[in-house]
């Protein structure tokens, strides 16, 4: 454990020596918040709930894909990365750090989400829908992390930021997450939203800290993400080993 909090402490150090790194997880959920849901729903309660857990994911995708593709795919860059990779404690202690630092993120980015819903909308939870809601949030966050070892893993640093932005807003935008509650969301975006893994995400966050009833498709879809992702961030991880140590 002593090991994984060194890493985690490094990992996280290093990210916020670049402070945009974090301001930007930050700021696009915290102004699509100022500039979409106070001015439009932020005095409906239900209508500022929804929209406040769609937020949240939007805010933890942003985390999830930036920094663990870019991240990652900046790290194998870097001499340090292999030289790490070359002694015996072996990769779980470095992802365990890794994962700790990236959920230190991820509460950094929420946190503005959370006090503008709270300050400035009409959002209502109970105590216990508000733990339930960062639960959710935490376990939603799962494909968007191995979507970003994907990235990270299988892509050099240059390709690794154009392609964590191409996922990412269409995805979010997909998903319904910038459209208002989900009954709000235009015809195209509630058919292809089932299939996307944000909208699984997101639904989960609404059952949480709502009376919402969710769509099967999307939580066996956020599933399957799971599943694929897992495999090919397992894939990407063992390509990059073969490669660079064989």
């Amino acid at each position: 454990m002593s090991l994984v909090l060194t890493h985690a402490r490094y990992q996280f150090l290093e990210t916020v020596r670049v402070p945009i790194a974090v301001i930007g997880s930050s700021i696009f959920p915290a102004m699509s918040m100022l500039f979409f849901v106070v001015p439009f729903t932020g005095n409906d309660p239900v209508a500022a709930t929804y929209a406040t857990g769609a937020m949240l994911v939007f805010a933890v995708m942003s985390a999830c894909l930036f920094t663990y593709g870019i991240g990652v795919a900046e790290d194998r860059a870097q001499p340090w990365d292999p030289y790490l990779r070359t002694l015996p404690a072996g990769p779980l202690a470095r992802f365990a750090g890794r994962i700790l630092s990236v959920i230190a993120i991820m509460a950094i980015a929420i946190v503005p989400v959370l006090l503008i819903a709270a300050f400035l909308t009409e959002a209502m939870v109970t105590p216990a829908q508000l733990l339930l809601g960062l639960a959710a949030v935490l376990l939603g966050s799962i494909p968007f992390t191995l979507i970003g070892l994907f990235i990270g893993y299988a892509l050099p640093s240059k390709a690794a930021v154009v392609v964590a932005q191409v996922v990412f807003f269409p995805m979010a935008v997909g998903a319904g997450l910038l459209t208002g509650p989900p009954a709000g969301a235009p015809e195209f975006i509630q058919i292809i939203a089932p299939y996307l893994p944000a909208r699984g995400a997101v639904e989960l966050v609404w059952v949480a800290s709502t009376d919402f009833a969710p769509n099967v498709l999307s939580l066996v879809m956020l599933g399957v993400w799971v599943v694929v992702f897992g495999a090919l961030a397992v894939w990407a991880y063992r390509r990059d080993e073969g490669r660079r140590f064989s």
